[in-house]
């Protein structure tokens, strides 16, 4: 840009490290830069911290924009924040489905009624602290914009603007996407900014760190109801398990090896991608199969463990009392305030002893309020092979890379924000897109998004 100076932009200014560096690289750079904070919540009585979070980053923020001398205004989107993201997240769990709130605010909020707001004041472009980078390139209709994974491999923060299109791309502008975490420390602390040593935030976009049943129970009502164990057993009986072994195996490149139904474990903290070792499905055998079969291969097990009961009698007194018979499918191991306060994958919050390894959840039953636990990172309860995501739900962004019915793609997926990307064939069909992963994912969980990459660029995303 030869004259950045006629170019007005709008930095989000959080009162973070980021947004803050973001501002001062581009009031360097010679733009016309002005700071906008938003506040996006009110009660201080959900986050841990039992304070007003935000009247403390907008005071850093506003010394901030006063540190760089840039103008700094105020805007309230807390209604906004709260009708398009904070009801659908209770909507969602009412529903047993666990959706991300932070790539809903990005697409709900900050690029769209944050925007709106920006270019009321001017503002040609608004720029975030995200750890992502855009390119912009020639396409036959006119500029198509890119979305490229952040410099840094442990901040990478693409996946949280997943959501996005290209009218809110052709808006946006990410300043520290190149740039490495303890590069933007070094570039605050030599500008001397308020926020150099502020930590990073945690917990939900712009409420903070929260309990979340505390939390949900603002909308959604605590029920008691059964922790049930489930065993190994009932994948042995399981004629859903083995209809999936089934059609893995059918698909499967080498007929003299075992088809793979659990994950091996990997802890997601180290941010690398997860190591290739080729597809191990045959392309032509997946190309071919039915619609039928992809739509199982996509649905996860379902429990129904009954348990019965029977009466004897205890102590010298021969005091009749009723306990569960033995079930060789499961036992109920506790007790819980509701399923909804439940996620896929979860560990923490439980409350069950008596295990060796950790017990994990593997699904939640919402009609009949039944939370499903699984003993040990390799439950087979944990892992799951394939995903669906409705024709409605799929996202391209970029359209000009949109997928064919019948069209059969290899991309790198991740399912949830700091897992390492994992190599996946895409199957475009009427009824949806299929992600059939080379390796059996863990803890695959409804309203989250799935997000795929080709090479370091991410394409498009869609609701699980």
């Amino acid at each position: 840009m030869a004259d950045n100076g006629k170019i007005k932009v709008c930095v989000g200014l959080s009162g973070g490290v980021d947004s803050s560096v973001a501002a001062l690289l581009l009031k360097q750079q010679g733009y016309d830069v002005f700071a906008l904070f938003m506040q996006n919540w009110h009660d201080a009585s959900t986050t841990l911290h039992g304070d007003c979070e935000w009247e403390e980053d907008r005071f850093v923020a506003e010394m901030v924009a006063r540190k760089i001398g840039i103008p700094f205004y105020f805007v309230d989107l807390s209604k906004e924040y709260r009708q398009r993201v904070v009801d659908y997240m209770f909507a969602e769990y009412e529903k047993g489905r666990t959706p991300n709130p932070d790539v809903l605010c990005n697409r709900e909020i900050k690029f769209d009624a944050f925007l709106k707001c920006a270019e009321k004041l001017g503002a040609d472009y608004v720029a975030t602290g995200h750890y992502c980078r855009k390119e912009t390139v020639a396409g036959p209709e006119g500029p198509i914009h890119r979305i490229l994974a952040g410099s840094d491999p442990n901040k990478d923060q693409s996946y949280f603007l997943c959501q996005l299109t290209q009218a809110q791309l052709s808006k946006a502008m990410f300043p520290i996407g190149d740039i490495i975490k303890p590069e933007v420390r070094r570039l605050a602390h030599e500008a001397d900014l308020p926020s150099a040593d502020k930590k990073d935030s945690q917990g939900i976009c712009f409420v903070g760190k929260v309990d979340l049943p505390t939390f949900l129970q603002q909308k959604l009502k605590p029920c008691e109801g059964d922790i049930v164990e489930v065993y190994d057993a009932y994948y042995a009986d399981n004629e859903h398990y083995h209809k999936l072994e089934s059609i893995l195996s059918s698909i499967w490149a080498e007929a003299s090896e075992e088809v793979r139904m659990i994950t091996d474990y990997v802890s997601e903290d180290k941010g690398d991608a997860a190591v290739s070792t080729g597809c191990p499905f045959d392309l032509e055998k997946v190309a071919a199969m039915s619609d039928d079969d992809l739509m199982t291969l996509s649905e996860p097990v379902k429990y129904d463990i009954r348990f019965q009961t029977e009466t004897y009698r205890s102590g010298r007194k021969h005091i009749k009392k009723t306990r569960y018979k033995d079930n060789p499918y499961g036992k109920i191991v506790g007790k819980h305030d509701g399923a909804q306060f439940y996620t896929i994958g979860q560990r923490k919050g439980l409350n069950v002893g008596g295990h060796k390894d950790s017990l994990f959840v593997i699904e939640t039953d919402i009609p009949n309020n039944i939370v499903y636990v699984g003993e040990g990172h390799r439950h087979k309860g944990l892992s799951r092979s394939c995903l669906r995501i409705a024709p409605a739900d799929i996202h391209w962004i970029r359209p000009d890379q949109r997928m064919a019915v019948g069209e059969i793609r290899r991309f790198h997926v991740r399912i949830r924000y700091r897992q390492p990307l994992q190599d996946a064939t895409l199957i475009m069909r009427d009824s949806g897109l299929y992600i059939l992963f080379d390796a059996p994912q863990r803890g695959i969980t409804s309203g989250q998004f799935a997000v795929w990459y080709d090479s370091d660029e991410m394409l498009g995303s869609g609701v699980i």
